[in-house]
């Protein structure tokens, strides 16, 4: 149960008492968890019964499952309750966009392991198939980015966001092989039974992730993106800037590990652009 998607629901059938319930609730939460019936009701001026009413109006068995609901409700998150303020006007909307990029990647830029990263590439310069493995809406773009990357160096890689694929690739991945994910939060379980069936077959597994996460434990290598969240839930997570620039110096490193085959690989990716795109050699390459 959320408390608070019923309360909304049910705001325009609450009675004027019930009302003022509401508004502590919106307004003072942290009083409302930590408050008894007594202190509830005294601060709504209503009565202890007043209380109740609206409890059970909300789904709630008594006062005390209220009070239960009410702390699962915290658990979730205060930062959604009472979302932090913030202008609306598109300088300083930009503004707050582009500092929070810049503070990621100079986070990412401090605490780079440049050892795994080392490990890593070079795992992935020898590898005979790369498959990349992302799900959800950021983790499923760095595995496509990864794609993006890595082919026109002339390396054999496939990406995947779908969890009964990447099981079955895994599945069909050889030691020769590896498997790269990512995971900004760690916790993807599908994942991690892709990594766990991977080393079990002997595939070297690289997890893009949260240091210290299931998904980091279940991985032969790890490179960490440890980086906190703000208070703002409406602005995009500036971390997928880290991630992105994260692959793009994997896949540097990785160039310049294979640089003949990546050398030729792009010359014949670029001619084919110029002759039937951009008539010279001017544009980007392939974006």
């Amino acid at each position: 149960m959320d408390i608070f998607s019923t309360l909304q629901e049910e705001k325009t059938k609450l009675s004027q008492a019930e009302g003022r319930i509401a508004e502590i609730l919106l307004t003072d939460f942290e009083f409302a968890v930590n408050a008894s019936i007594i202190e509830l009701a005294g601060k709504a001026d209503v009565s202890p019964p007043t209380v109740t009413r609206f409890c059970r109006r909300l789904g709630c068995e008594s006062f005390s499952d209220f009070k239960v609901q009410l702390a699962r409700t915290a658990y979730v998150g205060m930062r959604y309750l009472k979302p932090e303020p913030k202008s609306r006007e598109p300088a300083d909307v930009a503004q707050d966009i582009v500092t929070k990029a810049q503070n990621a990647l100079f986070l990412l830029h401090r605490n780079l392991d440049l050892a795994a990263i080392e490990q890593a590439t070079e795992r992935l310069a020898s590898a005979d198939m790369i498959y990349a493995f992302g799900s959800g809406g950021n983790s499923s773009m760095i595995a496509s980015e990864l794609q993006n990357r890595l082919f026109r160096l002339g390396l054999r890689v496939t990406a995947s966001a779908d969890h009964s694929m990447q099981l079955m690739m895994a599945a069909a991945a050889k030691p020769t092989d590896v498997l790269i994910g990512s995971s900004f939060s760690g916790r993807n379980a599908e994942l991690v039974r892709s990594f766990t069936l991977a080393r079990e077959q002997k595939v070297a597994t690289i997890a893009l992730t949260q240091s210290g996460s299931p998904v980091a434990r279940a991985a032969d290598i790890t490179v960490p993106v440890d980086l906190p969240e703000g208070n703002n839930i409406y602005r995009p997570t500036s971390t997928r800037i880290a991630y992105l620039a994260l692959v793009d110096i994997i896949a540097s490193l990785v160039a310049y590990h294979v640089q003949p085959q990546a050398t030729v690989t792009l010359r014949r990716i670029k001619q084919q652009l110029v002759a039937h795109r951009d008539g010279d050699d001017r544009q980007l390459l392939g974006d």
